[in-house]
């Protein structure tokens, strides 16, 4: 996994074009890069990153941030009643509690820690066009 300026970067290896390939996993626009060995790859992904970066600043848009630290789920009832009494029964909240529940599944996967820094996110953009600087593919509005 690769990170730059909070964004994280996930690679792979076409064995037969013989080149790393690689694209921004924690934003829904598209951002992809490319390099031939480790070093091409790491300057690729970082000019990717600030070609994004730019692209929307001279459309005058806010570049999607990694994330905001909210989501929304979708779960059955019973679930989320059982959720709640767990909350409760722990004296917690039920965020706060579901929050730990996260962490722990987290820390299991044992995932790469990300920058306390990049976690504070602005949640401003509400845009959500898919767009890379390098190979545009943005979806038309109807």
């Amino acid at each position: 996994m690769m990170n730059y300026k909070g964004y994280l970067g996930k690679v792979e290896f076409d064995d037969e074009a013989a080149v790393f390939h690689g694209e921004v996993i924690n934003t829904r626009d598209v951002i992809t890069f490319q390099g031939e060995s480790v070093d091409e790859l790491k300057q690729a992904f970082q000019d990717s990153i600030n070609d994004y970066l730019s692209f929307c600043k001279e459309r005058g848009e806010s570049a999607e941030k990694p994330f905001s630290g909210q989501f929304v789920t979708r779960i059955p009832p019973e679930l989320h009643r059982q959720a709640t009494l767990a909350a409760s029964l722990s004296g917690t909240s039920l965020n706060a509690w579901v929050t730990e529940q996260l962490r722990e599944a987290v820390q299991r996967e044992r995932l790469p820690k990300v920058d306390r820094r990049q976690r504070k996110a602005s949640s401003k953009s509400s845009r959500k066009p898919e767009k890379n600087p390098r190979k545009s593919k943005r979806k038309s509005a109807g």
